[in-house]
């Protein structure tokens, strides 16, 4: 366990690069090809934009955090969960929970958007307490 436990100040790293690429990877397009996005997705091109800005903001938000201030990883965490929520609201809800291709709703369930929840809202509750060492037992 001790080898272990020495990476564990580190081990916040691993959630905070995923969301952070997830997003950048979902906030980009919306801000370099807003129009074709929002005609895709049936909402105005300025929401559109917001969000991408939202998205991308958020994701520079918690790497920041990962150094410096704590404020930035929780906003970053609140900011994610705004979004997943209305993700799961306008789209993703209506085709249940299942989100791989299995079944009749075209892998398009809300199962990876609660799991985006679930490590936001871990970010805003616990801040950069993750990134703490703890004991080497």
């Amino acid at each position: 366990m001790y080898q272990l436990n020495r990476l564990n100040g580190i081990a916040h790293w691993l959630p905070r690069l995923s969301l952070a690429a997830t997003f950048i990877y979902h906030g980009f397009p919306k801000i370099a090809m807003a129009a074709d996005v929002a005609a895709m997705m049936g909402m105005p091109t300025i929401m559109v934009l917001m969000l991408g800005l939202v998205e991308i903001g958020g994701a520079l938000l918690l790497l920041w955090g990962g150094f410096g201030p704590e404020w930035a990883t929780r906003i970053a965490g609140l900011m994610f969960t705004a979004v997943m929520i209305g993700a799961i609201a306008m789209v993703h809800a209506q085709f249940g929970w299942n989100s791989i291709n299995m079944g009749d709703n075209g892998g398009r369930g809300m199962e990876f958007q609660v799991l985006i929840i679930a490590v936001s809202l871990l970010y805003t509750f616990k801040g950069n307490a993750l990134n703490e060492k703890t004991s080497e037992s």
